[in-house]
């Protein structure tokens, strides 16, 4: 079955109204690029604010498809050995012992260079699943320049070369999801290989679907305080500016303490779980009765 078969029957609305039903509150802009990645086997890339969603929206989907989420987390000085695969070094060793005098040079590299001895990391891994999984590469802004060039293989054709066995190609395409928090600008051929999507900071009604969705039975009142709350604190002078997760951290806070309200004893209480640096504490301590004005 072709991809446009697989996808035949989605739309945008269905798309919107699958992922809602599954607490992920998409407007139609991201619908639209999912969709169109989907449809098309194209990559997607998602730029946006640290805690807007976009790892959750890999995992929601491979929920929604029945799919493995195989996921790739970027770190400064990933490799191959991290992302593609790895030689079980030991198992080798033992296999060599293993050999009799005669057994030694007899297609021994061959033996040990197969797939017997390969450890898969996510890339291979997503690889040879093809369509049984969604692809997560997280923070590749966080790799550097090397890792980012060796991506454009597997964006391009979605095959992985391996030295030792060839190329290995998938024969069918996983939905792979990349995400970027901007750390460093990204290079044009990486994203010339993807769609491309900002998320940035909800406005405020939907910030309360998704609160109410992700947080079901929290009162209507006290998920519109803190999402006003919130955006107060968004537009003051932070080092770690509060995304939607904090949102719902700092709701399940008040939730878990039975906090029906939101007010200056409620939100010291509390603070913790929305701001996660100690400046930004000490200053957002001090300034409650902005964040939270009495009513």
């Amino acid at each position: 079955m072709s991809r446009t078969e697989l996808f035949n029957d989605l739309t945008v609305e269905k798309l919107t109204d699958d992922l809602r039903d599954l607490g992920y509150i998409a407007d139609r802009g991201l619908a639209t690029s999912i969709f169109i990645s989907l449809k098309l086997g194209k990559p997607l890339l998602l730029e946006g604010e640290v805690g807007v969603g976009k790892t959750e929206l890999a995992k929601t989907l491979a929920t929604l498809f029945n799919r493995e989420l195989i996921r790739l987390q970027c770190y400064e000085g990933i490799d191959t050995n991290h992302a593609l695969y790895e030689w079980d070094y030991a198992r080798q060793m033992l296999h060599i012992r293993s050999l009799s005098q005669a057994e030694l040079g007899q297609g021994t590299d061959e033996q040990l260079f197969s797939d017997k001895f390969l450890l898969e990391r996510p890339l291979l891994k997503a690889v040879r699943a093809g369509d049984q999984s969604v692809l997560l590469i997280d923070e590749v802004d966080r790799a550097d320049d090397e890792f980012e060039a060796f991506l454009l293989e597997l964006l391009s054709d979605f095959q992985v070369t391996i030295p030792e066995i060839g190329t290995v190609a998938a024969k069918t395409r996983p939905i792979v999801i990349l995400t970027s928090n901007r750390t460093r600008e990204l290079h044009d051929a990486l994203k010339r290989r993807c769609l491309y999507t900002w998320i940035g900071f909800p406005p405020a009604d939907r910030e309360i679907d998704i609160v109410r969705s992700r947080v079901p039975g929290i009162s209507e009142r006290l998920s519109e305080q803190v999402v006003e709350a919130v955006n107060t604190l968004r537009g003051m002078d932070l080092e770690k500016v509060p995304g939607v997760a904090e949102t719902i951290d700092w709701v399940e806070s008040l939730d878990a303490i039975g906090a029906t309200d939101l007010n200056a004893a409620t939100a010291s209480e509390t603070l913790g779980a929305v701001i996660k640096d100690r400046d930004d504490l000490e200053y957002t301590s001090k300034n409650l009765n902005v964040i939270v004005p009495s009513s």
